[in-house]
């Protein structure tokens, strides 16, 4: 079995991985199973810059704030602000270190590299495509709303508009009302229900109806990016409000409901970005894979929903393609050497540090006596589920992840 599952390996690179492929793909995932490793990012950087100069590919989207993103693709595409600018309020997710990991750091400078000197249509972008989410809540919708009904008030007319400018910041009120920590754990500390969110969620909905509706005068008035932008403005609008109105509920399915809608909102902000060309995304595995995600929270049942990967995949067919990455040993954390029976154990035995396995072809080899999954000693690493090989195009494996 060793002989036939090392004929599944090669090296971890561009053409590897397009040889896994039926055809270039629009949006090519690369999952991680762990956030904050900087060697995970390292891995996704080499094959990003592969991508881009041997495969056309002209945007890299991560698992942080799709708005705070906005911050990084201007400065990379036109010098706006600087690297420390760009990093310190570009990604979310603080206790994840995004803005202060190192390989971020070297992402951000290389495409700004990049992309000096070249004409617009040749240079490379950047973007976050989750929610304005934290694990402790959700955004207001403040920044999204006002923007989107920025972008209209100045290129259509007035009478057009649902509401005017005071009236959403009357029904906005304080941010933090809708930043309330309190509101994760405690439906009743949410403001999602209220008389003025309600209102916000009718508003958002027409403010969104009329921007398509105007579609034709708005790209004449206006480029191409300022319309997408809007549109990412108010898709986020309404997201928002939806999940907001979903922290306030009672039953059974709260979080069933928040953990799909965030996936969703992913999803929708995924295939917006392969309209301007091929697309690598890395976040989780578990929100680019095929199948169902599931997740367990305290002593209740799995919770179970589909992930953007599993909604984008319905959408694009062939042209998604999932790699799932999986990790031999991150001895930091306190996961050691892989059992000898698990995907990670056989791999393990290989002797290549790093490789792209032919996923496939592995569960061809494998037959039906599947391997046991493997189980983590640390919360934060999730293990790759054997039944999952079927839904993967490609398995990225990392012997050894030393401390970041």
């Amino acid at each position: 079995m060793a002989t036939d599952i090392k004929d599944t390996t090669h090296a971890v690179a561009a053409a590897a991985v397009m040889g896994l492929l039926p055809a270039r793909p629009r949006l090519l995932a690369l999952g991680e199973p762990t956030h904050g490793e900087d060697t995970l990012l390292d891995v996704r950087n080499d094959l990003f810059r592969q991508l881009v100069e041997q495969e056309g590919y002209r945007t890299i989207a991560i698992e942080s704030d799709c708005l705070m993103g906005l911050v990084v693709d201007d400065y990379v595409t036109s010098g706006q602000g600087t690297l420390d600018e760009a990093m310190e309020r570009g990604f979310s997710h603080p206790d994840l270190g995004l803005g202060t990991s190192a390989a971020n750091r070297e992402l951000v400078r290389w495409i700004r590299d990049y992309n000096d000197g070249r004409p617009a249509s040749e240079q490379l972008r950047f973007a976050g495509v989750d929610g304005p989410l934290e694990i402790t809540g959700a955004a207001s919708p403040r920044q999204a709303l006002t923007a989107l009904h920025g972008h209209l008030s100045a290129r259509v007319d007035a009478d057009l508009l649902p509401c005017t400018a005071e009236t959403l910041d009357r029904l906005l009120g304080a941010d933090d009302r809708w930043t309330n920590p309190a509101a994760m754990m405690d439906p009743a500390q949410s403001v999602g229900r209220s008389a003025e969110a309600t209102e916000l969620r009718l508003f958002a909905d027409d403010l969104v109806a009329l921007f398509d509706e105007q579609t034709p005068h708005l790209l004449a008035a206006t480029s191409r990016d300022d319309w997408d932008r809007a549109r990412l403005y108010g898709r986020t609008a309404t997201g928002l409000l939806r999940y907001h109105y979903w922290m306030a509920d009672t039953s059974p399915g709260r979080m069933t409901r928040l953990l799909g809608l965030r996936d969703s909102m992913m999803a929708e902000n995924l295939l917006a970005l392969t309209r301007r060309g091929p697309v690598l995304v890395f976040a989780h595995n578990s929100h680019l894979q095929r199948d169902k995600s599931s997740m367990r929270m305290w002593d209740q049942p799995p919770l179970e929903w589909w992930s953007a990967g599993a909604l984008v995949s319905s959408r694009l067919g062939d042209a998604y393609a999932f790699l799932a990455t999986a990790l031999g040993t991150l001895r930091h954390q306190g996961v050691d050497t892989p059992p000898p029976d698990t995907v990670e154990g056989l791999l393990y035995a290989l002797p290549e540090d790093r490789c792209v396995v032919d996923a496939p072809r592995l569960a061809a080899a494998l037959g039906d006596a599947r391997p046991a999954p493997r189980v983590s000693p640390w919360f934060g690493y999730a293990p790759l589920d054997p039944a999952h090989l079927a839904g993967i195009d490609g398995l990225v494996f990392i012997k050894d992840v030393p401390q970041s």
